[in-house]
């Protein structure tokens, strides 16, 4: 919205200090502040109200810790509500809502909120871990996410020197190395978006443990954004440059700034969770970025705790139906090191340090070639 007030005041020379809107990191710095405002200012109340509402809160895993059966008990969900109110509003005030790659991720970052909002209502009021039906839910999420990839390719600028770039997959360190897919990049992107969503959704079981490294990945998909959709640095680093992409820096900044007030609501002992409504609601908004940016194989780098987190479960549960034994003690991996004794904030500061040193590393592709 505000962007708006620029173009239309501070082009005309009425309003100079408007000229500052023009640049993407001081809209970003805003993003941060207004979005974390928001949820911090939202907290104190929803919880209440949630608490009321909710009654006996998140229903627990009775085959999980029994430790959280006991501690957690009664602690509201839907959590998310509160980081997608700062995160939309963050967003909307202060990106280029012109832009289709501000509209793309706040469509599945919306639509799998509501998704999430669906799942963690059915679970609530039946008081069960099941939610809605997993084939319903993965088929929304995949109508979503070929949405907004269909959104991509069919109105953004196409790249200059490679045009077929909107259908094609890149690869780090190889920079001059895509392969153009044409129409089948919608299934593989959708796929990047959905597994995003679901691995978040996957590694959100602890007080804080998914929340931060988000917003590690947020920061880094950010940078990112800002590189590529910037003709000097992307040219200067050897990578594909994305026209309009460098928008999607202010919501990552209004992401950063929405899990910051989140978090202090969500750090240990969490007063709410943020639930499937906030979990695939922010990892599809991280797929989303990888796919807006070209930058979907980093995601496994950037991402790779996440990535660890769902794999944990396919593997726990393969082997299981294949031979009747576990790996894991317990699936996904995060609870594995809790029946192995770890402490609960253990476990999340080392998961939350293996994110950052991932995350450095997945920036570290942007240079080697």
């Amino acid at each position: 919205m505000f962007y708006w007030l620029y173009e239309q005041y501070a082009a005309s020379g009425y309003v100079p200090i408007l000229n500052l809107l023009k640049y993407q990191t001081f809209r970003t710095g805003l993003a941060i502040f207004t979005a974390q405002l928001v949820v911090v200012a939202l907290g104190s109340r929803f919880i209440r109200w949630m608490k009321v509402k909710q009654g006996k809160g998140q229903p627990m895993r009775a085959e999980g810790i029994q430790r959280h059966v006991i501690e957690k008990t009664g602690t509201p969900t839907m959590g998310g509500v509160m980081i997608l109110a700062g995160l939309f509003t963050g967003t909307l005030l202060w990106a280029d809502l012109s832009n289709v790659y501000i509209w793309s991720v706040l469509l599945v970052t919306g639509g799998y909120g509501m998704v999430g909002f669906l799942d963690d209502y059915a679970k609530v009021t039946k008081q069960t871990t099941a939610g809605i039906s997993s084939r319903a839910r993965l088929g929304l999420e995949a109508l979503i996410a070929v949405a907004a990839v269909a959104l991509i390719i069919l109105f953004a600028a196409k790249p200059p020197e490679s045009p077929e770039l909107l259908t094609s997959v890149t690869f780090p360190v190889f920079k001059q190395l895509f392969l153009d897919m044409g129409w089948f990049y919608l299934a593989f992107g959708a796929f990047v978006i959905v597994g995003a969503a679901n691995a978040v959704n996957f590694t959100d079981g602890l007080d804080g443990l998914a929340t931060v490294p988000v917003m590690i990945a947020a920061a880094a998909y950010g940078l990112i954004a800002y590189l590529v959709g910037n003709y000097i640095f992307a040219n200067y680093l050897q990578l594909h440059f994305v026209p309009g992409v460098g928008e999607l820096a202010v919501f990552c900044g209004a992401l950063i700034g929405s899990g910051l007030g989140f978090l202090w609501y969500n750090a240990p002992p969490a007063k709410i969770y943020m639930g499937d409504t906030g979990s695939l609601a922010l990892g599809g908004a991280v797929g989303t970025i990888a796919v807006a940016t070209r930058h979907e194989v980093v995601l496994a780098i950037i991402g790779g705790l996440f990535v660890a987190e769902l794999l944990s479960v396919v593997i726990q549960v393969a082997w299981f139906k294949r031979t009747g034994r576990r790996i894991f003690l317990m699936a996904p991996i995060h609870h594995h090191f809790e029946k192995l004794g770890w402490s609960e904030s253990t476990i999340v500061v080392r998961f939350w340090i293996v994110s950052i040193m991932l995350a450095l590393i997945g920036l570290a592709t942007l240079k080697l070639r």
